[in-house]
């Protein structure tokens, strides 16, 4: 659809021909509408892969047995590696297809590749090992036992507090075990929130990467050669290439240098690798309007000022350091979050718990879309807003700035709720089975060897769905002609959407389907609306 979106005359926004008289350049509604129904549909099968890819992926690790345990650990530093490898390879490819080919071969690319990995994916399913779903959703187990907190609670208040202590008495005694199990499942998901919460501000930092700093790319000197340029959007892979040459070094490296010290198997605690990424994410946005304001100064030197389309002489190298320091911050702070949600709530509700991570960056791509927007029209009263379709007028670096003062802010807060936190306890794992509802055989299931076919369908999903991210902004400021500001709120909801969407998924694959099969569904839908254009 994304690709018919781009192609066929009727549903392709006109090329401006012209430039004084600007409604004949204008898309129609109904092609708009056409191309922002196809770009949701991929945000919902974004929905569907990212809580329970990485879940099931981790979930052919046992994390009582020793050695599979610091397996699983090492699984998320790799899972992180090949999406970012899909990311770079999307980037550095796709933008440039896109730039220089055509956007119906760029956005058509991906719905071949999604199609070939599916069945990478389907031939491992004799390998991989299941857990079976149980009868009564977890989602209403808990949501019981939270009503049954709050009447509680509400029931403390009306009462002395010496009669509260001998009511909890009598209370504890007469529970049994699995109610008393299901309390502290709802208290441990509760926790979960001012860890949540503390983790927003990362995610706004983050969103600027396919928005801002794209942007300012296509504002420089982009010159390898005298005939190569590099595509704005492949600027991006900087932050992946760091990923990847990172990864290795923290997994192999850092790791066992941690684990002499510390005696944990992973080095060191998933709270304390979330605070280290929160640091250079906040070091990064200072960088960032650092470059900025040396951009700035060289437009204003140069007398370009008022030339918003001249290419600034200034080189595109300025740029790599604040993508490669928000890569470094991610191999902290997204890996960190990921095994954290995974691994600290109930055993029944692992998609639940990665769909809590996706909502940060869900949440943080609203957030930065409203703050976009309002400081838009704030600024824009009194002169240039911070966000000018001209950026050599705009304030960026006063953005940054003000992103990285938040940042640190956060770092205070998120020290201070981790500081006693509690991690959960491991338990027992049962109804383990294989794809035919039987128990599995350990020797001969999961581990590796399944979890390496979860992560050959998961390079295919970032490759299409960075194929469309990482670039969108230009399509929206060129061939459907919006704003700089309007595109960037589009951009920041769109992948708002895709980030909170998988809290749907994991409903579903947690209370009804499980994680195979609404994988399966998703990489369906990724397939149809990438393919149904040939």
């Amino acid at each position: 659809m994304l690709t018919l979106s781009s192609t066929l005359p009727f549903l392709r926004p006109p090329k401006c021909m012209d430039s004084a008289n600007s409604s004949t350049c204008q898309p129609s509604l109904f092609q708009v509408a056409f191309f922002y129904v196809s770009l949701y549909l991929i945000a919902f099968a974004q929905g569907g892969d990212k809580p329970c890819g990485l879940a099931f992926g981790a979930d052919q690790f046992d994390q009582n047995d020793p050695k599979e345990s610091v397996s699983r650990s090492s699984f998320f530093n790799w899972w992180y590696f090949v999406m970012s490898m899909g990311m770079t390879v999307a980037v550095a490819v796709l933008s440039y297809v896109q730039d220089n080919i055509g956007w119906g071969v760029g956005f058509g690319i991906p719905g071949v590749i999604m199609s070939f990995a599916l069945i990478i994916f389907l031939l491992g399913t004799k390998m991989y090992r299941f857990y079976v779903v149980d009868k009564e959703s977890p989602f209403a187990r808990i949501g019981k036992t939270f009503v049954s907190l709050a009447r509680n609670w509400k029931a403390s208040l009306l009462q002395p507090r010496e009669d509260i202590e001998r009511q909890q008495d009598k209370f504890l005694t007469r529970e049994d075990e699995c109610e008393q199990s299901r309390i502290e499942e709802a208290k441990r998901v509760l926790r979960l929130f001012p860890i949540w919460a503390t983790s927003l501000v990362y995610a706004v930092a983050f969103a600027q990467l396919a928005t801002f700093f794209t942007k300012q790319g296509r504002t420089l000197d982009r010159s390898i050669t005298s005939s190569i340029q590099v595509p704005p959007a492949a600027l991006q892979s900087f932050g992946s290439l760091t990923i990847m040459a990172f990864v290795p070094i923290y997994d192999r490296i850092l790791v066992p240098l941690a684990q002499k010290f510390s005696k944990l198997h992973s080095g060191i605690t998933m709270l304390q690798r979330v605070g280290i990424g929160m640091t250079i994410s906040f070091i990064s946005m200072i960088v960032a309007a650092l470059v900025e304001m040396k951009r700035l100064k060289t437009a204003q030197d140069f007398g370009l000022i008022d030339e918003p389309k001249a290419t600034i002489p200034m080189s595109f190298w300025w740029l790599v350091p604040q993508y490669m320091l928000i890569g470094l911050a991610d191999v902290f702070i997204v890996v960190g979050l990921q095994e954290f949600f995974y691994d600290q709530v109930p055993d029944g509700l692992r998609s639940l718990g990665l769909a809590l991570y996706t909502s940060i960056m869900g949440i943080g791509s609203f957030i930065s879309s409203a703050l976009i927007s309002v400081i838009d029209e704030m600024t824009s009263k009194n002169g240039d807003s911070w966000f000018s379709n001209n950026l050599n007028r705009a304030h960026l670096d006063y953005f940054y700035l003000l992103l990285a003062g938040l940042g640190l802010l956060e770092l205070c807060l998120f020290l201070y709720f981790t500081r006693n936190y509690n991690y959960k306890k491991k338990i027992p794992l049962i109804g383990v089975v294989d794809y035919r509802g039987r128990p599995v055989r350990r020797s001969s299931s999961g581990r590796w060897t399944a979890a390496l076919f979860v992560m050959g369908l998961e390079f295919a999903v970032r490759f299409a769905y960075y194929g469309v991210s990482s670039n969108l902004i230009t399509y929206l400021t060129g061939p459907l002609g919006q704003s700089n500001a309007a595109a960037a709120a589009a951009v920041n909801a769109w992948s708002g959407a895709a980030s909170m969407l998988p809290l749907l998924g994991a409903f579903v694959a947690d209370s009804f389907l499980g994680r195979y099969r609404t994988i399966v569904l998703a990489a369906l839908l990724y397939t149809a609306v990438r393919n149904n254009s040939f």
